[in-house]
């Protein structure tokens, strides 16, 4: 069962009174008045409520018993349905609020489903600027369109700061198993966003053009406002998704890098050890004309050759930069 948030009549920009689900068809028919209803998880009851008293269209109310995965824009005749969503991130766990928009001439019905903040500081907002809610419906419904894509700003925010600061992990030390997950889990959330804000341009655009009633031609740049913040929105996640990438490449930079270097480490003391053996191979031959076998000090010369050339060759590895 849902409740009513609020519902209230405005004029001339202007409060007049609250009022209850059953007055607002009277007060939307008076010339001048608009009503702001404002509802949460609201049953097909009162869904079917609202349609008799605004004479909402049936296809809109069908669609508004169902669940969405995108943002859309319907028109009916001179009213329109709108679906928006607002992210909620909580233990790097994403989720999207689903919102419903009803507006014709004379009424905004927002329906909001889930946790999402809720619309009362759109609607103090909207009261405390008379002059521009004197506009009516247009004024309310972008509001609320501002209030969404705003929304999205905090989160996009946190998720850039996530990515700082693995970028700073990368580079000090070897990308883990965590770190690559996080990132694929960042990745995945910039996706997501995307496929909500991305139909919110042309949803912009279309109201733009939309020659309604209740919309007035001097409230199209405010439409235009909420559209360029929506492109600036996927120019961040671009840049988002960006760094994650670069995250991922410095990371395997790094990684091939430090594996170099192990592999250095590991050539030179391979050829270090590999000289003593070589001259311990020449005197296990075995052959009966060696002479310096027979030498009394060939023992001593023979280990003095191999720790010098060990020596000789851990000082030429060394000054390369190979240990």
């Amino acid at each position: 069962m849902g409740h009513i948030v609020a519902s209230a009549v405005y004029a001339k920009g202007r409060k007049i009174a609250d009022i209850s689900l059953d007055e607002g068809s009277a007060w939307a028919a008076k010339p001048g008045h608009f009503v702001w209803i404002g509802l949460h998880e609201p049953n097909a009851e009162e869904l079917h409520n609202l349609q008799r008293q605004f004479n909402l269209h049936e296809l809109a109310i069908s669609d508004a018993l169902e669940r969405h995965t995108r943002p859309k824009l319907e028109t009916f005749g001179d009213a329109l349905f709108m679906v928006l969503y607002s992210p909620m991130r909580s233990a790097n766990k994403l989720e999207f609020v689903e919102t419903q928009l009803f507006a014709g001439n004379g009424y905004v019905i927002s329906a909001r489903y889930g946790g999402s903040a809720p619309y009362s500081r759109v609607r103090l907002s909207c009261e405390a600027r008379p002059l521009l809610l004197e506009h009516g419906e247009d004024f309310v419904l972008y509001a609320l369109l501002s209030f969404v894509m705003e929304n999205y700003r905090p989160l996009m925010d946190e998720i850039n700061a996530e990515l700082e600061q693995l970028e700073l992990t990368v580079l000090e030390r070897p990308l883990s198993q965590i770190d690559a997950q996080q990132i694929h889990g960042i990745r995945r959330d910039l996706l997501r966003l995307r496929r909500h804000i991305a139909p919110m341009a042309e949803i912009c655009q279309e109201l733009q053009r939309l020659d309604f009633p209740f919309i007035d031609k001097h409230m199209r740049p405010y439409f235009r406002d909420v559209a360029i913040h929506v492109n600036r929105l996927l120019e961040d996640l671009t840049g988002l998704r960006e760094m994650a990438d670069y995250a991922i490449e410095i990371g395997l930079l790094l990684e091939s890098s430090r594996q170099s270097v192990v592999q250095r480490k590991f050539a030179a003391w391979a050829a270090i050890l590999a000289f003593p053996t070589a001259v311990a191979g020449v005197y296990g031959m075995n052959f009966k004309n060696m002479p310096e076998l027979t030498w009394h000090y060939g023992y001593y010369a023979v280990l003095g050759v191999i720790a010098l050339g060990c020596v000789g060759l851990y000082i030429s590895f060394k000054r390369s930069g190979w240990l």
